[in-house]
């Protein structure tokens, strides 16, 4: 039964934790004793799959809707930006007057119109786009007292990451409890690298190798900020009106125990793409301590979310999910049967310009997993996925290699397109591109990382953008970004590689403009007035042996101010 106020709503998500990495689902080594609260307190979801990888997943969950619709199949290259007509679940909550906030990770893009101040939240704190290390995060940020990002703002922090996530999040209902509030608390851990205070890990290292120890160490951090969650808002009188929600992004990265599943993050088995998804609501009927065992996924939260609380969407969403409020307060004799689709699209190297059909796929069912096309699994009585039935099945098989077909087609129409940064939009006068997002061509190589600018990694492709007013614009090209301010030729420290560019130059809308780069050059600044249109800026570092490499960071300004 229903309370009287309409319900806040809170949803955890870690990243890179898989369905084995806690304690209450049978590990060995890690403790997690709040993680283990909050599953006796929950309705949990048991057979719950995201997609094998970040982006997906977080554009998945957000949406309702297959990632691959907005655009989403990938975690880098332009094509983890979510497409600008999706619409979000904080566009969802804040047009029926709730307060969102966003805390953490986000990696769906960081300039607009892709950055959560830009797709329905009121207030963001988040590291870098792409996670701790990429390009796009501040530069040397290694979860201590870390510079992140407040609506798109740099701010300088105290503390451990997750620390200040979760007190970023307290604060925020703090301000808010006096009106209905959403907050989205995405933490970057246990993602690597697994940089902790040492007391959370050394508890492990004698039980674990592969430097496993370090890993659990910040499980431990994500359970001791749960319990403090927990216990904040048993204190503040707000847990029985609070919708609850952990979940994690993907499978394991952990070499240890995997919750008795074949495969780990970025697998198209289910220990790629099944994990954890515990949802509580005291004051809301729905039950403690009561498993679902039917097949559901990320993609049902928001539909489910919008039949809880009661929402009023202003726009009509054709959802991929379904509301599982039937089955979250035990009516299930006339839920349908359901067949779901995943698939792991990020390559290694090269690169994929666009999806690739029969690459990396699972059809889903209660009962079966057709994986690639070719194996098929009986889950009910082969749940590590050894025994390949296909032979035997071969009706069943067909059936789901034509759904697979179908979905394909349908959700991948948009694949041709870019999601692009708007620069010049009105309010919206400055954007940073990286490396992380450049788009290489169809097989060549791509990166993502400080590291791969550190190590002068020979990338080069293109940033898909729309000119949104006609003006001058100035672009700045660097080697190192703003707040390492050194020059082309110059290393920050002994580890990384130096190059030593004479000329720069950049194309964008027909201007084709080449600068001289000296050993002093810190920046290379080019003004053009353009149009409005849509476009692709590419860049170039040019050595005079011919060596080329793109501008790791360039910078971007609408100068004709009003």
């Amino acid at each position: 039964m229903l309370v009287a106020a309409q319900p806040n709503v809170i949803l955890v998500m870690t990243d890179d934790q898989g369905y084995g990495d806690m304690s209450c689902h049978g590990n060995p080594v890690v403790q997690t004793p709040n993680l283990d609260q909050l599953h006796a307190l929950s309705t949990r979801l048991v057979d719950f799959h995201v997609d094998p990888y970040c982006s997906p997943t977080r554009a998945a969950l957000l949406t309702g809707r297959y990632s691959a619709r907005g655009n989403v199949y990938n975690t880098l290259a332009g094509r983890c930006y979510l497409h600008q007509d999706e619409i979000t679940m904080a566009q969802t909550f804040a047009d029926s007057g709730y307060r969102c906030g966003h805390f953490g990770k986000w990696h769906l893009g960081h300039n607009y119109p892709f950055a959560p101040h830009h797709r329905g939240f009121h207030e963001s704190l988040m590291l870098g786009d792409g996670g701790l290390g990429a390009t796009n995060d501040y530069w040397g940020n290694d979860r201590f007292d870390d510079v992140y990002f407040r609506n798109g703002e740099p701010e300088q922090t105290q503390g451990f990451g997750t620390d200040v996530f979760f007190a970023a999040a307290l604060d925020f209902i703090r301000r808010n409890r006096d009106r209905p509030f959403f907050v989205y608390l995405a933490t970057n851990e246990p993602h690597e690298p697994w940089n902790v205070p040492p007391q959370y890990s050394d508890r492990y290292r004698e039980f674990c190798a592969h430097e496993m120890h370090r890993l659990y160490g910040t499980i431990d951090k994500i359970d001791e900020n749960l319990g403090r969650l927990l216990q904040f808002l048993a204190a503040e009188g707000l847990a029985d009106n609070t919708i609850l929600i952990f979940l994690t992004d993907n499978g394991t990265v952990s070499h240890g125990y995997q919750g008795g599943m074949r495969g780990r993050k970025g697998s198209e088995y289910d220990g790629g793409h099944r994990v954890p998804c515990f949802i509580r609501w005291p004051g809301g009927g729905i039950p403690a301590g009561r498993d679902v065992t039917t097949i559901t996924a990320h993609v049902d939260l928001l539909p489910t979310l919008i039949e809880l609380c009661g929402l009023k969407p202003k726009q009509s969403i054709a959802f991929d999910g379904m509301s599982l409020v039937p089955l979250l307060r035990g009516a299930r004799d006339d839920w349908p049967a359901r067949t779901l689709c995943v698939h792991a699209q990020q390559p290694g190297l090269p690169f994929h310009l666009r999806p690739q059909k029969w690459y990396r796929f699972a059809v889903l069912t209660d009962r079966w997993r057709l994986v690639n096309g070719t194996e098929l699994y009986d889950m009910r009585a082969d749940p590590l996925q050894q025994v390949n039935l296909a032979p035997q099945h071969t009706e069943v098989v067909a059936r789901l290699r034509s759904t697979y077909d179908t979905w394909f087609d349908e959700v991948t129409k948009r694949s041709a397109e870019f999601c692009e940064v708007i620069l010049g939009a009105p309010g919206h006068d400055r954007a940073w591109l990286t490396m992380i997002n450049v788009t290489p061509a169809d097989g060549e190589r791509f990166a993502w990382s400080q590291q791969s600018a550190r190590h002068a990694f020979p990338i080069n492709g293109f940033w898909a953008v729309e000119i949104a007013r006609a003006g001058t614009y100035e672009f700045e090209l660097r080697r190192w970004p703003r707040e390492v301010n050194l020059p082309f030729h110059a290393v920050p420290d002994h580890d990384a590689k130096r190059i030593t560019p004479t000329r720069a130059r950049l194309t964008i809308a027909g201007a084709d403009v080449i600068r001289p780069v000296d050993p002093t050059t810190v920046a290379v600044t080019i003004q053009l007035r353009l149009e409005p249109g849509h476009t692709r800026l590419q860049t170039w570092l040019i050595d005079d042996d011919g060596t080329q490499r793109t501008a790791y960071w360039v910078y971007v300004t609408w100068l004709d101010k009003p």
